[in-house]
């Protein structure tokens, strides 16, 4: 896992997230013009789009489309294949004419890399789910029966998904407190992020699929944020779980890392507390070793880490929510995402959500100017970041962030 070297000099700094063995694949735009497919190489993008004009490389007019959806559809093969042409013309002493199509990221703004056909969000992070249960049903009944067998998920609204960037107004919904006779109508006082890992799925499966499988059906990687109204949460969620609480907003990062990219940091889950079922063992490691961290903004002030953890604390790996996710049938399109659920690790500063941090409101966190946030206040910006770290170099994710604008009235 050493430096591959580029002629792009900045992709080899060991502080970027974009060194030549990361290659990313995004959308983005210049001076208000269309949508492009590019990949990050250092601080600069490479222009895709430009290359399949100019008959550099070619994949049936995909990269023409504003989006990532069509290459993903091409398959493994051509995933392959692209990586491999851009690892060998990017290297140092490959072709420096691709100089000609490289912009600046300073320069362009970021577009949804991808369109997202469904969007899944699961719970699948153990220290996570023994917090939050913890908190509601006690110590003793913290984990769902369930929780230790399958991976657990709901549906979300794929329509609700944008990228970093993006402004999040504080949503409305059902009130009701412990000690109010019946509910209210009013915006979140208890709005909430979620530290996730999103999975793309770039195949199809129309019949279920092993976690060998759904493994390499996986395109790569994104940060997520899948807002949270927890207030709006506690009311509604009995007897058939999250809705309108989590409709807000999902806020992923605008670079999709492959998992090609991710391949030297694979990890395996933990032991089994409890024998899975046959279909959902893992043929090799499926989690990876990738760092994460929160930051919160306050309006006008510096931000500060509120929490950092990793994807390695998971109980159940992507492949294995994928797997799971086909086994009805249930047909799976390319551009699904999949949210791995709230990453926490043992600590409280591992803890991915402020309903943990602050133990549900009861235990405020303290910032240095000396503020405190139980939950999310209206101008703060959370933002998301992820690596895996090698000796010399970093596989990075860019960032995630979102700003909460006030309710509307």
């Amino acid at each position: 896992m050493t430096l591959l070297r580029s002629f792009v000099s900045s992709a080899n700094n060991a502080e970027t997230d974009f060194p030549l063995n990361n290659l990313p694949y995004g959308v983005f735009s210049t001076d208000g013009g269309p949508a492009r497919c590019g990949t990050a190489i250092g601080d600069q993008i490479l222009d895709l789009t430009a290359c399949e004009a100019a008959g550099l490389i070619a994949y049936g007019g995909t990269l023409q489309t504003g989006d990532w959806c069509a290459f993903m559809a091409l398959g493994r093969d051509a995933w392959a294949e692209l990586r491999s042409w851009l690892q060998t013309n990017l290297a140092e002493g490959g072709n420096t004419a691709l100089a000609a199509h490289l912009v600046p990221q300073s320069g362009a703004a970021l577009h949804m890399p991808f369109r997202v056909s469904e969007f899944t969000d699961f719970y699948a992070s153990r220290h996570h789910a023994t917090n939050v249960g913890t908190m509601f049903r006690g110590a003793e009944n913290a984990l769902p029966p369930n929780w230790l067998h399958i991976p657990i998920g709901y549906n979300g609204r794929a329509s609700s998904v944008v990228v970093s960037g993006t402004q999040i107004t504080r949503p409305h919904g059902q009130l009701k407190g412990p000690n109010d006779d019946a509910p209210r109508f009013g915006p979140s006082q208890r709005f909430d992020i979620e530290l996730e890992l999103g999975a793309i799925v770039g195949q199809p499966s129309n019949r279920p699929i092993s976690v060998a499988e759904a493994d390499a059906n996986i395109f790569g990687y994104v940060l997520l944020n899948d807002w949270s109204a927890r207030d709006i949460q506690a009311w509604e969620y009995q007897p058939l779980g999250p809705f309108q609480a989590k409709a807000t907003a999902t806020t992923i990062s605008p670079w999709i890392v492959t998992s090609a990219a991710l391949q030297p940091f694979r990890t395996s889950t933990p032991d089994r507390e409890v024998p899975l079922l046959e279909y959902l063992l893992e043929p090799g490691p499926m989690l990876y070793d990738i760092a994460l961290s929160v930051g919160l903004t306050p309006s006008g002030g510096s931000e500060h880490i509120i929490a950092r953890t990793n994807y390695s604390e998971m109980y159940y790996s992507s492949a294995q929510q994928l797997a799971h996710h086909t086994t009805s049938g249930c047909p799976m399109r390319v551009g699904d995402l999949l949210g791995s659920g709230t990453i926490s690790g043992p600590e409280r500063h591992n803890r991915g959500a402020l309903l943990e941090l602050s133990w549900g409101g009861k235990e405020p966190l303290t910032l240095p100017d000396g503020a405190t946030r139980s939950f999310i206040e209206d101008g703060d910006t959370l933002t998301l970041y992820g690596h895996a770290q090698a000796e010399d170099h970093r596989i990075g994710f860019g960032s995630c962030a979102g700003q909460v604008l006030p309710a509307r009235t």
